[in-house]
């Protein structure tokens, strides 16, 4: 009984050439007369060399486009280069990057402009500091030090030498 059951679910099995030809499993093929079989199967058959020599036309062309590029001079890299050239002039021409270009120069003149105020006010910043009068008498207080070492060196160079 079990061999009956898979027998029914099989569907009627062609013999098919075409490498992108399609089977459907699980479906019961649709109740066709021998005759329109026949049709069908020579028709199939009609599509399968039409297939076949589209195939070889287009193997030819290709050879002869390589063949013609050959002569040309024109390589796998030449028209790699070709098409990254014309990509690139397509997304630089493109609404999307003139926008995000705008907004990137405007974003960078506003940071040149925010950095340099920063820059002015840090600047203005230790002015302010250095006009201070603790930092006077630090300086004053350095610049003794300084002095007072260069004397001693003084004095230790000329007892040496």
């Amino acid at each position: 009984m079990e061999d009956a059951d898979q027998g029914a679910q099989r569907p009627e099995s062609l013999a098919e050439v075409g490498e992108d030809a399609v089977t459907t499993v699980g479906q019961s093929a649709p109740a066709l007369t021998e005759q329109e079989k026949e049709e069908l199967r020579e028709e199939l058959a009609k599509v399968e060399d039409e297939i076949l020599t589209l195939s070889q036309v287009l193997a030819a062309k290709e050879k002869q486009v390589a063949e013609m590029k050959r002569k040309l001079g024109i390589t796998s890299l030449n028209e790699l280069k070709q098409n990254l050239t014309k990509g690139w002039q397509e997304v630089t021409t493109s609404a999307a990057y003139k926008k995000t270009s705008e907004t990137l120069s405007q974003a960078g003149q506003k940071a040149t402009a925010a950095f340099s105020s920063v820059g002015s006010a840090i600047s203005r910043k230790l002015e302010d500091v250095r006009n201070t009068p603790t930092f006077k008498s630090f300086e004053e207080k350095v610049d003794t030090l300084k002095v007072k070492d260069e004397n001693n060196e003084d004095k230790s160079n000329s007892v040496s030498g």
